[in-house]
C-alpha cells in the first residue's frame, strides 16, 4: 500500500517511545493511531531507549575491543553548538584478527521478545488486524561513525554487518515475514553526506548507496522494508539543520536506483520552522515507485497549525504522502507522548480531508 496510489494517508512511527515497556507502548500507540497506522514498534524500552548507545557498551565490553589512546576523544556537538558529549573511540586490540570477530548486537533476542507481545495483543484486539510489527535496526555506519577510532573503522563495518545481517536472520526465523516491517535507520550516513565528521571517504555517495542497497536486499519481499532518514537527536535536537531537502531526496534516489527489492517506506524529517516553499521544492526529484509510501517528519509537539502549514507547503511539490515526527522520542519529555500521538492522528484527518 502507499499514500499516493489511491489508499489513504497513513502515520508512522520512527521507533522509540518513552514508556515503560513494549505492551504499554503497543496499547497505548494503537489505542490513539490503530487506524492510522499500517506498523507499530515496541518503543525500544529498556536499553535500547537511546537508540545505539547500548552497542557502545556491547563494544566496550568486547574481548577484541579496547579504548583507542592514540587519538582525541569524538566531541559530538548539535546543530547550536552545544557540546553534548566527549567519548574515546574504540579500536580492534592489536593482537586480534578482525575477520575472526563476532559482535552480539542483541536486536534479535529483544524484537523475538516484543512480537510476542505484539501477537498476544493483536490475537486480543488490541491492536489491529493487518498491522504489523516493526522491527528499527541502525547500518554498519552508525556505531562505526559513532563509537570506532577513524582507524578501525574500515576493518568494523563489514564485521558489524555481518553481525546484523545474522541477527536479522533471527529475527525472520522467529517472526512471520508477512506481519513483520523492517526499518533501517540511516543517520550517520546523512551526517556523512553533510560533512559533519572530520573524514570521510571520497567515493562516499557510491559506498552508502551500496550498503543501503544490501541491508534493504536482505528483507525478504514478503516483509515490509524502509528507511528513515536522520539528522541525529540525541538532545531531541538536530545535530545538522538541514538546508533543505535536495541531499536527502539525492540520497533517495541512488537508493532506489541500488536496491533490487520493493522500498515500502521512506521517512524524512522537516524542522519546525519550516513552512517555506525553498524546503520542500527538491521533492519534486524525488524518483520512487508507487509501492513507496513517502512519510514526512513534520509533526511537532503542540504545533498543530505548525503541523497543517508544513503539510500544505509540501502539497505543493508532492501530492500524497504519510506524516510522522523528524525522529523517535526517546529523549523526549514522556508526558508529551499523549499530545504527540493526538497530533499525528489530526494529521492523518487533515490529509484524508485535503
Amino acid at each position: 500500500m502507499s499514500a499516493h496510489d489511491g489508499h489513504e494517508a497513513s502515520a508512522h512511527l520512527i521507533g522509540s517511545v518513552p514508556l515503560a515497556d513494549a505492551a504499554t507502548v503497543f496499547r497505548t500507540v494503537a489505542a490513539e493511531l490503530g487506524s492510522c497506522l499500517r506498523r507499530i514498534p515496541d518503543g525500544e524500552t529498556g536499553d535500547r531507549i537511546r537508540w545505539i548507545f547500548f552497542q557502545r557498551t556491547m563494544l566496550l565490553n568486547h574481548p577484541a575491543m579496547e579504548i583507542d589512546p592514540t587519538v582525541p576523544p569524538f566531541a559530538l556537538y548539535q546543530w547550536d553548538g552545544k557540546l553534548l558529549r566527549e567519548l574515546p573511540w574504540l579500536r580492534f586490540r592489536e593482537d586480534v584478527d578482525p575477520g575472526t570477530v563476532t559482535f552480539e548486537t542483541g536486536y534479535a533476542q529483544a524484537a523475538r521478545e516484543s512480537y510476542q507481545v505484539f501477537q498476544q495483543l493483536q490475537q486480543g484486539g488490541d491492536i489491529p488486524p493487518g498491522v504489523r510489527f516493526q522491527v528499527c535496526l541502525p547500518t554498519p555506519m552508525a556505531s562505526a561513525y559513532m563509537y570506532v577510532s577513524p582507524k578501525s573503522r574500515d576493518a568494523y563495518i563489514p564485521v558489524y554487518e555481518a553481525a546484523l545481517m545474522r541477527a536479522l536472520q533471527d529475527i525472520l526465523a522467529g517472526i512471520p515475514a508477512d506481519q513483520l516491517a523492517i526499518q533501517w535507520d540511516v543517520c550517520q550516513e546523512v551526517l556523512v553526506y553533510e560533512d559533519f565528521f572530520d573524514d570521510r571517504p571520497t567515493d562516499y555517495r557510491e559506498q552508502i548507496a551500496a550498503e543501503l542497497a544490501r541491508l534493504g536486499n536482505a528483507a525478504p519481499a514478503a516483509a515490509d522494508m524502509g528507511y528513515h532518514l536522520c539528522y541525529g537527536s540525541p538532545a531531541d535536537e538536530h545535530l545538522i539543520m538541514p538546508k533543505d531537502m535536495a541531499m536527502m531526496v539525492e540520497m533517495a534516489n541512488r537508493v532506489n536506483d541500488a536496491v533490487t527489492r520493493r522500498i515500502d517506506f521512506l521517512h524524512m524529517p522537516v524542522p519546525k520552522d519550516r513552512t517555506d516553499a525553498a524546503y520542500f521544492r527538491p521533492l519534486a526529484d524525488l524518483t520512487r515507485s508507487d509501492d513507496t509510501t513517502l512519510y514526512l517528519g513534520l509533526i511537532h509537539h503542540d504545533d498543530r497549525a505548525g503541523d497543517q502549514a508544513r503539510i500544505r507547503a509540501a502539497q505543493a511539490f508532492i501530492p500524497a504522502f504519510g506524516v510522522a515526527s523528524e525522529c523517535g522520542w526517546g529523549r523526549t519529555d514522556p508526558q508529551r507522548v499523549p499530545s504527540l500521538l493526538a497530533s499525528h492522528r489530526l494529521a492523518v484527518e487533515f490529509l484524508r480531508q485535503a
